[in-house]
């Protein structure tokens, strides 16, 4: 289990912390291991009711570490294990997912808000898919939950077009519940977890499962999009985008 995943359980609701902020909560494969384990805790341990994902003030998540991208794309090493298994975790989950997002949520931080029931955002968020812009394309089932929840046009604007939406503009799309805050944003998603973790556990998880569906359809998602990744990730486009983002932070 990686340190950088902190857990921790306030009654019947199970917090799972993101906390890299020096390095803007960017994940490694350790941190998905960490991520995907804490997951199937929650799922395991009846005595939670809701899982609440939270990040640092000012990054819930800058996504994918670049330096595991870099690798990929010029070394042409095999990449995915790791982050599948996390989002595999994320569609089969079954209890609540409750999201608490602060600052940046940037690629598979925006993308994994997708699989939640509840999200937060403070009013400082910032949702961005830079996909496309890195030679790569949408993972983590958002290019079916993404028009499902938004309408082709705005998740095309965000997944292909790679704009930036605030918080505002995520409410109206429809993946964020309530702008808040930074300091309540938190306070919020968790009180709303409580909630949920208070009601007749079994009617919830079957509700939710009325709601979303089964999950075959986006766990084959999942696997296509990963396969054109891992594809994208080892092309000529990407190894050149990679190079351009590490030879200007240089």
């Amino acid at each position: 289990m990686s340190a950088l995943i902190k857990t921790e359980q306030d009654g019947g609701v199970l917090v799972i912390r993101i906390d890299r902020p020096e390095k803007k909560n960017a994940l490694t494969a350790d941190m998905y291991d960490a991520l995907t384990s804490s997951l199937e805790k929650g799922a395991r341990d009846g005595s939670v009711g809701a899982i609440l994902l939270a990040g640092a003030p000012g990054a819930f998540t800058a996504g994918n570490d670049m330096k595991d991208f870099l690798a990929v794309a010029m070394t042409g090493q095999d990449f995915g294990g790791p982050v599948l298994s996390f989002l595999r975790a994320l569609a089969n989950a079954e209890k609540p997912l409750v999201a608490a997002v602060d600052g940046l949520a940037i690629g598979i931080g925006t993308t994994m808000l997708f699989h939640c029931d509840l999200v937060f955002a403070s009013d400082q968020s910032v949702f961005r898919t830079p996909f496309t812009d890195l030679g790569l394309v949408p993972e983590g089932g958002s290019s079916l939950l993404g028009p499902k929840l938004m309408g082709h046009h705005e998740a095309f604007a965000l997944l292909v077009a790679g704009e930036p939406f605030d918080a505002m503009r995520a409410k109206a799309a429809g993946f964020v519940n309530k702008v808040a805050s930074p300091a309540a944003v938190e306070v919020e998603a968790l009180a709303a977890a409580k909630a949920l973790a208070a009601k007749p556990r079994e009617a919830v998880v079957l509700a939710r499962r009325l709601l979303r569906g089964g999950p075959a359809d986006v766990l084959a998602r999942i696997d296509e999009e990963a396969r054109l990744f891992g594809e994208r990730l080892k092309s000529s486009e990407a190894r050149a985008a990679f190079e351009a983002f590490f030879a200007k932070r240089s």
